[in-house]
């Protein structure tokens, strides 16, 4: 928190002697929306809607994580003229949000968990139960199901048409174009998967809760509620994993594989990586079905 309110003065003090210049720019009737987004699937969906009309900012970078991250200057200093922030629920949001706000209170901060039934942190309990276990707090990872993204979309578009009225049918047909590319996305997903054997499939980090449930699958995480795994939580999940012929643990670049890898080797296995933030959505998540399927049928 110290090295947060640090920043954030640091910030404000680049802010104070830059005001004047920022202030300066007049925002012309026929300029770009400004808007910014958290992570990277939202840039590809804010862009599908709003086409070249919007310059589109995206606060974590590739590789970053979502749950840690801290803006930069430059971030902030953009934010200082944005007109949108279409915010998602992932953890930095949480400490950042108020502070975003306090620099730009003429920048409309857009919730795109609007309408969205969000879930807990399920996963499957350890001690090889059939019940799941409930954790503390939301799962903010509602872009990985395309069935919500395409509740998410509707909320970018209502938006976007909302304070450019005269462009409304541009946005439209974008909308119903991007919304019928996820429902394809979905279907080809569902026939790919179709041929496992098994709805199981490990994880480190619990991000897909909400793609797990669409497609039918129980993610097995081995890190929950941020907390890496003691010594006989590890002992179980190593005995779970060995009782289901799991062998194959999907991680993401954003964590540390080091417990999965440890997993990895007592079960004579390896691990995957997935990303679940990749900008090219589409395609990623074609591709993050693929590798499922190709795993989990060996």
């Amino acid at each position: 928190m110290k090295k947060i309110l640090l920043n954030f003065v640091a910030v404000l003090a680049a802010l104070t002697f830059l005001s004047g210049c920022v202030q300066e720019i007049p925002k012309k009737d026929n300029s770009k929306i400004q808007i910014f987004v958290s992570i990277l699937p939202q840039k590809y969906f804010v862009e599908r809607i709003a086409g070249d009309n919007a310059d589109v900012f995206v606060m974590v970078k590739p590789g970053a994580s979502p749950t840690t991250y801290e803006p930069n200057a430059e971030q902030m200093l953009k934010l200082a003229t944005a007109d949108l922030y279409f915010r998602i629920g992932v953890p930095f949001e949480e400490a950042w949000m108020k502070k975003l706000t306090e620099i730009n209170p003429n920048m409309q901060i857009i919730d795109t968990r609007k309408n969205i039934n969000l879930r807990k942190f399920n996963v499957l309990d350890f001690h090889l139960k059939e019940d799941n276990h409930n954790c503390e707090g939301n799962d903010p990872h509602i872009w990985l199901s395309p069935e919500l993204v395409k509740i998410q979309a509707q909320t970018i578009f209502e938006t976007i048409a909302g304070i450019d009225v005269k462009n409304r049918n541009f946005y439209q047909t974008n909308l119903k174009s991007f919304q019928l590319d996820l429902e394809i996305l979905s279907q080809e997903i569902k026939n790919k998967l179709a041929v496992l054997d098994t709805d199981l499939f490990m994880v480190f980090h619990p991000a897909w809760g909400y793609f797990a449930y669409e497609f039918g699958l129980k993610q097995i995480a081995i890190e929950v509620e941020g907390k890496n795994p003691v010594a006989q939580e590890l002992a179980e999940i190593i005995d779970f994993a060995k009782a289901n012929n799991v062998k194959v643990i999907f991680v993401q670049e954003q964590f540390s594989a080091l417990d999965a890898t440890a997993i990895a080797e007592a079960i004579d296995g390896y691990i995957v990586y997935l990303n679940p933030l990749a900008e090219d959505y589409l395609n990623n998540l074609k591709q993050i079905a693929h590798t499922i399927t190709a795993e989990l049928k060996q």
